[in-house]
């Protein structure tokens, strides 16, 4: 539903003072499609690992802007029923976002089913880094020019697993049919590993290889993120997206019509391309 990039601080003992930490950092707002519940999660852009994963019921918490603080954004995530406290720093070049996130994190903590603002428009130029607040001051990074076309797509899924509801799944699911088995003929083509490549997080640690690619295939973010797509396919919601990605509209009505849009489209690739003979089983 919402995600934008933030640092954790951490409490110095029983003070009124926070530190910051120089890690890269994700916070997240979804509905899992798992428990149908909300979840606040943080998790470190270096690493991959979601590190704070809270579960929060409706009108359970605020987040809300620190105001005595020197040379950074900083944010609390305050509970109305205990002491709990979480603080964040906004990684961010585009400070004017600040109160956007802000009042999209609160508008789900009270609602669920809140459907978030459209961000506004960053200006121009944007500052490449984002300061935290004293005493320690790491640096932020740029905003992936992707990212606002991502964040739309994330929406959207969301929406669809959200709306879907307690509807019995079909029978054929992604994650069935998208594991490391099946895929194993496309580790052996390192051209193939090539074009997946650019696709990849640009934040995911270690190197591009054919390992990387099966960690990720196996991780539980790819396989919500899956699940998330299963349900928008079912919805009929992607129409124009699998359009944009040259198959007919039909394919965003359902796994199954997706699946043999593609396989048809590779078949006729492997039809116009002679040379490229054991693609056709392959792709299958």
């Amino acid at each position: 539903m919402l995600s934008f990039k933030a640092g954790r601080c951490n409490r110095r003992g029983e003070t009124n003072w926070v530190d910051p930490t120089p890690t890269k950092g994700l916070i997240t707002l979804e509905t899992s499609a798992e428990d149908g519940l909300l979840h606040f999660s943080w998790k470190n852009r270096e690493t991959g690992a979601t590190d704070e994963d809270l579960i929060l019921f409706p009108s359970e918490a605020n987040f809300l802007k620190v105001d005595n603080v020197t040379g950074g954004r900083v944010y609390v995530l305050k509970f109305s029923s205990s002491d709990q406290r979480y603080f964040f720093w906004m990684q961010n070049a585009d400070t004017g976002r600040d109160e956007y996130y802000a009042h999209n994190v609160n508008g789900l903590l009270d609602d669920p089913s809140f459907s978030p603002a459209e961000p506004p428009a960053a200006p121009a130029p944007v500052a490449s880094t984002s300061a935290a607040p004293e005493p320690a001051a790491p640096s932020g990074s740029s905003q992936p020019s992707m990212e606002e076309q991502l964040r739309q797509l994330r929406e959207l899924v969301q929406s669809a697993t959200a709306t879907a509801g307690t509807a019995a799944g079909p029978e054929l699911t992604l994650t069935d049919v998208i594991t490391p088995q099946s895929l194993e003929p496309l580790f052996a083509r390192p051209d193939l590993l090539l074009a997946i490549f650019p696709n990849l997080p640009a934040d995911l640690p270690g190197e591009r290889n054919a390992d990387t690619i099966r960690e990720v295939i196996q991780s539980s973010a790819f396989k919500a993120s899956l699940r998330g797509l299963q349900q928008a396919l079912n919805t009929g919601l992607l129409s124009n997206l699998v359009i944009s990605l040259g198959l007919p509209p039909e394919a965003g009505t359902g796994v199954g019509p997706f699946l043999r849009a593609i396989s048809e489209q590779a078949q006729s690739s492997s039809t116009e391309n002679p040379e490229g003979g054991d693609e056709h089983m392959e792709t299958d």
